[in-house]
């Protein structure tokens, strides 16, 4: 089978691998649909593992079955990442801090034509996909769950004012996620045409950065790696404010203690999704409250995903790109 390997964002090579074979409790899914994820980008943090085979934002359907639960022919989407629900933090509700979650995988990765899908992701990370969501909209499920954890995180409620930086995919979802909360909302990004998406998705008040008025909000989510937005992210907590750092930055960055002090700020982050998060993401987009097709601006071919990667890193006129092995 084919399958993309990545040795850096300019080196991602297509190169060919047996079809994995399964074992008990095992499924084997013929991959329909990958999306590229903006993390995969991040060269700083993905250069340390590679050569690797990424992808994690997959749909497609089940050619061989070794497990009870699924048949062949089920159309699904596959969670990459699943709790273990034995931890300590599992059994405090906290599922993206658990040791398993942030270890396991399917084999070899999204950006292939097979993937085996190993029995603990098959017993907690298979869903199968709605007949109104299509196999790219299914790639957007995984990211719009992991903007619902965010938001559950920093507590997001009707009337708050929201202020969110970078208006890329996880700017818009959250954007979105956000208007369903009920909380006023403020959005910024470079670019004109995502300012332009920003709108579509609801926000309230949209402004490139360098004209972002003076604000406070009550909750500020950090959806882009810019340090100019990092500090501007500081600049615009409220006292008693959450700053969300739902995207990082390559380097470590330096922290306003005395602001943070004197007005009780808090800083904090969110990692992933839950199988619960993923629940709803799939029932948003099922009931078009969540709009994911108009998201999807390019769909390639797995033999193009250079070119995928070269979007992405460019970031302009580009949201969501999606693969079709």
């Amino acid at each position: 089978m084919k399958v993309a390997v990545y040795y850096n964002n300019r080196d991602v090579r297509i190169e060919e691998r047996p079809v994995p074979k399964i074992g008990g409790g095992e499924i084997l899914v013929k991959i329909k649909a990958s999306g590229i994820c903006g993390t995969d980008v991040m060269e700083w943090y993905r250069i340390k593992k590679a050569p690797r085979i990424l992808g994690h934002e997959i749909t497609g359907d089940i050619i061989e079955s070794n497990s009870p639960k699924y048949k062949i022919g089920q159309r699904v989407f596959v969670s990459h990442h699943v709790p273990c629900y034995q931890c300590k933090y599992c059994k405090e509700g906290h599922h993206t801090a658990c040791e398993t979650l942030h270890t396991g995988n399917y084999d070899p990765g999204g950006y292939s034509e097979f993937v085996r899908i190993p029995k603990i992701n098959v017993d907690h990370g298979v869903y199968v996909l709605p007949k109104n969501i299509s196999y790219e909209e299914g790639t957007m499920i995984e990211p719009l769950a992991c903007a619902l954890r965010g938001q559950e995180t920093i507590g997001v409620k009707k009337g708050q004012t929201v202020l969110i930086l970078g208006c890329g995919i996880s700017g818009l979802l959250n954007i979105r996620v956000a208007k369903l909360n009920g909380a006023k909302v403020i959005a910024t990004d470079m670019e004109e045409c995502r300012r332009e998406k920003a709108k579509e998705y609801g926000a309230d008040e949209v402004f490139n950065p360098k004209d972002l008025p003076s604000l406070k909000a009550e909750k500020v989510i950090l959806c882009t790696g810019a340090l100019p937005a990092v500090k501007q992210a500081f600049q615009s907590i409220d006292r008693k404010g959450t700053l969300l750092l739902f995207a990082i930055p390559d380097t470590d960055i330096q922290l306003p203690t005395v602001d943070l002090w004197r007005n009780e700020m808090t800083v904090t982050s969110s990692y992933g999704a839950a199988p619960e998060d993923l629940v709803k993401a799939i029932k948003l987009i099922e009931s078009g409250k969540i709009h994911a097709k108009d998201m999807i601006t390019h769909r390639l071919p797995l033999e193009q995903i250079q070119e995928g990667f070269q979007l992405v890193t460019d970031g302009k006129q580009t949201l969501k790109i999606v693969l079709l092995p």
